[in-house]
């Protein structure tokens, strides 16, 4: 290595070499010299041919415009663009002739270089090679009347077509450094507004035609093709190289750009302008990669401030097609189109997983109504996600009418229903297994971009759906259920349910569904065909208890967002009326069992009335109509029912025989034949509060028996030693009663039993305060049944002696004693 830098060093040192290196030097300086001859030369020819130089120039730009061209100062750039001669043109001012009228100056520049050819200077010809211009302002306007201040230029005169000549006007070369350009075309309300920092143009001319690849770093202001929407791209960077060429047969400018640079993305983009008086169509084609909200970003305000309320998490491919007419009012045709793949989709009601679909924007979704945001629409085709992990696909969903916006599509789902916990408030359902699919048709309004009042229509099929309703304290096992939804019903085609013991088999229709679940759930009627294999009606009970925390929950103030369906869903449950066609094989009430039951149930506000029941229970039937509700910790029921021939032991059983402690069901037999109009008040397990009672019961017992009757059995034994009190047949057992709470009123008691007959009326009381009389005739009526007529029985029931007594409470136990009852008093 040192021996070759000393052989360098070595040659360097050389004679040859010095002798050559100085002619170098010689010819550098010679042509330096000669450099600054020519252009000193240039400098005097300017100088002295400085009056003939600007009177051609002005001539040049005068003959070619209407108006006025106003160049403060002249002169000449030493060695600037040497070989051509560089002319700068100071404080330079262009305006049309109807400027004092809209007073926008077509040009404004502190400085303008025109790079002469010399030869052609030399012939006494102005040839413009290059046009720099600096530090200026270009206002291109055109007026409602379609006039514009471009119109400033002449229109150039038709060459033979033999003459092959260069047109000696022509710019070979345009550069462009700090200027403002702004195009305010008021017939279309657009307005283009640029702050060029660089712009780089090499023109190469085919008789009128003309092509150039122009470098462009540029800041965009304002590029609206409506400005009542506002801007695209809006304080955005453009940087990027274009390929231009102009068609003069076709008045058409075509551009195309590469990796063109909008702020931090970069697109591909092809356009054309058409620029004659008669056409002025143009279209814009944009492809790129990028982020959503990037690309919602360089639209105009009306429409990004809608879809920045969306989110996408990866790149999207974009296109775009832009379409209009520059003299025409309005926004131009935009079509988007997106290419979304495995993404994340973020809307003001949640989150999509796994997102692929393909999407379009349209301004112009039915042609014949122009390009205009009522007239918009979001078209999402193939769409497939998951909404908090529940899978949905969608075959096309059309979001139209952007300042009212209505979505409409179908919807196909297939998923386990434990997914659906996501979505629900678990203070009031949730969900343990089961499957569900559905297929429907959906509809709902987007206000303030939220969805609103979803409509649908089509199926829902549930299977061995387990889950909790926390409010009614519900646990449902094995639940199917088929739902179809239609225009004027929704139809129940199946519910198969399990609740403890309870067994349902639902079907039916909601008339209306659509219009009044959200709107009126009051006015809503549940129309239901209810088969019951097995029921336990304390549990079914249940249902009907209004949630404490329902108030609460309404009044709770949470952020706006889109009404949790649960919430709807429970709003709806406890407002709307249900009517039930109930059939049952089983009904249990505490130890009451009933078959064979009809009823017609209506749900009502967690209200229950029960109409045009009948029950077999107990060897007889009841016939009944009522109503039960919740009230606090208690429900208050109202029951008018008729009872045929129940055994009066086991319907006594049944009951707990309604609190009463003077005998018991093992104390007597018989068919019971009854009515009873009474209200009163059940526990929340739902037994029956005895002392509550309120109201009428008339009653008879046939084929009626005592039994071991405590308080006739101490008569009988010093009153009647002969006759058989333990067992004590009864020809008749009926009775009137008035309900009044821990008090019944004994309007008519009569009995006429084997033993005698006697007659009851007075007070007894569940509690303390019985007070009652019994009236006894002595006589032996063993022999009455035999007896013909009632009438005949009547006419010797008070014969012989009568005795009057009273059983009366005495701190707290029944005694009996001789008297008529004082009705005054209760002993």
């Amino acid at each position: 290595m040192q021996q070759i830098l000393l052989q360098i060093k070595s040659f360097l040192q050389s004679e040859p070499f010095k002798k050559y290196a100085k002619r170098f030097v010689f010819f550098i300086l010679g042509l330096i010299a000669i450099l600054l001859l020519a252009c000193g030369a240039l400098s005097i020819y300017f100088n002295q041919h400085k009056t003939e130089i600007i009177a051609k120039v002005n001539h040049k730009i005068n003959e070619n415009i209407n108006g006025q061209f106003h160049v403060t100062d002249f002169h000449y750039k030493f060695l600037t663009g040497f070989p051509n001669f560089t002319l700068a043109l100071s404080d330079v001012e262009l305006k049309d002739n109807q400027w004092n009228v809209h007073k926008h100056t077509l040009l404004k520049a502190n400085e303008i270089e025109a790079r002469l050819n010399i030869w052609s200077l030399l012939q006494k010809e102005i040839n413009i090679h290059k046009i720099l211009i600096n530090d200026a302002q270009i206002y291109i306007y055109k007026a409602e009347n379609g006039y514009s201040n471009v119109n400033i230029f002449k229109p150039k005169k038709k060459k033979a077509e033999t003459n092959k000549e260069k047109p000696e006007t022509t710019i070979d070369e345009v550069n462009l450094n700090n200027v403002h350009v702004i195009i305010d075309n008021h017939l279309g309300h657009k307005l283009f507004d640029f702050d060029v920092a660089s712009l780089k143009s090499k023109v190469d001319y085919d008789d009128e035609n003309w092509q150039t690849n122009l470098f462009l770093k540029t800041k965009i202001n304002s590029l609206a093709f409506n400005t009542v929407h506002g801007s695209f791209a809006k304080e955005k960077w453009l940087e990027g190289n274009f390929n231009i060429s102009y068609a003069e047969k076709s008045q058409k400018i075509d551009i195309k750009t590469q990796q063109l640079k909008i702020g931090d993305d970069r697109f591909d983009i092809v356009a054309f302008f058409n620029i004659g008086k008669n056409n002025s169509l143009f279209g814009i084609n944009i492809r790129t990669d990028i982020l959503w909200r990037s690309a919602s970003n360089l639209l105009s305000a009306n429409i990004s401030s809608k879809l920045n309320q969306f989110d996408l998490k990866k790149p999207i491919k974009v296109n775009c097609d832009i379409k209009g007419d520059l003299n025409v009012e309005g926004d131009p045709k935009i079509v988007v189109q997106a290419d979304v793949r495995n993404n994340e989709l973020t809307i003001p009601d949640g989150l999509f997983t796994n997102c692929s679909f393909k999407g379009i924007f349209t301004n112009n979704f039915k042609p014949e109504n122009g390009f205009n945001d009522p007239n918009s629409a979001i078209i999402l085709k193939n769409f497939k996600a998951e909404y908090q992990t529940i899978p949905l696909t969608i075959a096309q969903a059309v979001i139209n009418n952007l300042e009212k916006p209505i979505a409409t599509g179908i919807v196909n789902a297939d998923f386990d229903i434990s997914k659906l916990n996501g979505m629900t408030n678990e203070k009031i359902l949730h969900f343990e297994s089961g499957h569900a699919k559905a297929n429907l048709n959906f509809q709902f309004d987007i206000v303030d971009l939220y969805i609103n009042k979803p409509r649908f229509t089509g199926d829902v099929d549930i299977t061995d759906a387990t889950f909790n309703y926390l409010p009614k304290s519900i646990h449902a096992e094995k639940t199917a259920v088929q739902l179809s939804f239609t225009e004027q019903a929704l139809y129940i085609k199946k519910i198969a349910y399990k609740h403890k013991k309870n067994i349902i088999r639902i079907d039916g229709k909601i008339d209306n569904f659509l219009n009044l679940y959200y709107d009126a759930p009051e006015k809503m009627i549940v129309n239901w065909n209810i088969y019951c294999p097995n029921i336990d009606v304390k549990q079914f009970l249940g249902v009907l208890k209004t949630s404490p925390a329902q108030k609460t929950v309404q009044k709770k103030t949470v952020k706006k967002q889109n009404i949790n369906f649960t919430n709807q869903l429970k709003s709806v449950i406890e407002k709307c009326t249900a009517i039930i066609n109930l059939k049952a094989d089983k009904i249990t009430y505490g130890s009451l069992t009933a078959t064979n039951t009809q009823a017609t149930l209506q749900m009502l506000n967690s209200k229950l009335l029960l109409k045009n029941g009948i029950l077999q229970t107990s060897g007889g039937s009841i016939a009944f109509n009522g109503a039960i509700q919740p009230s606090g910790n208690h429900y208050i029921f109202s029951s008018n029912a008729q009872v045929n021939q129940v055994d009066i032991a086991s319907f006594l059983r049944s009951f707990h025989n309604f609190g009463i402690q003077s005998f018991s069901p093992k104390n007597i037999r018989g068919r019971l034949t009854s009515n009873a109009n009474v209200t009163g008040l059940m526990s929340s397990k739902g037994d029956l509060i005895v002392n509550s009672m309120k109201g009428n019961l008339d009653f008879k017992v046939n084929q009626g028996a005592l039994l071991n009757f405590e308080p006739i059995m101490k008569i009988g034994k010093f009153a009647f030693p002969l006759r058989d009190v333990e067992n004590i047949t009864f020809s008749d057992l009926s009775g009137s009663l008035n309900l009044r709470g821990e008090q019944v009123d004994v309007n008519k008691l009569m009995i006429s039993s084997s033993v005698l007959n006697f007659d009851v009326d007075g007070i007894y009381s569940f509690g303390r305060g019985t007070n009652l009389a019994l009236t006894i005739p002595l006589r032996n009526s063993k022999n009455d049944t035999n007896l013909a007529t009632k009438a005949e029985r009547k006419a010797v029931r008070e014969r012989g002696i009568v005795l009057h007594l009273i059983a009366y409470d005495n701190e707290g136990k029944m005694k009996i004693k001789w008297g008529k009852k004082d009705k005054s008093s209760t002993d």
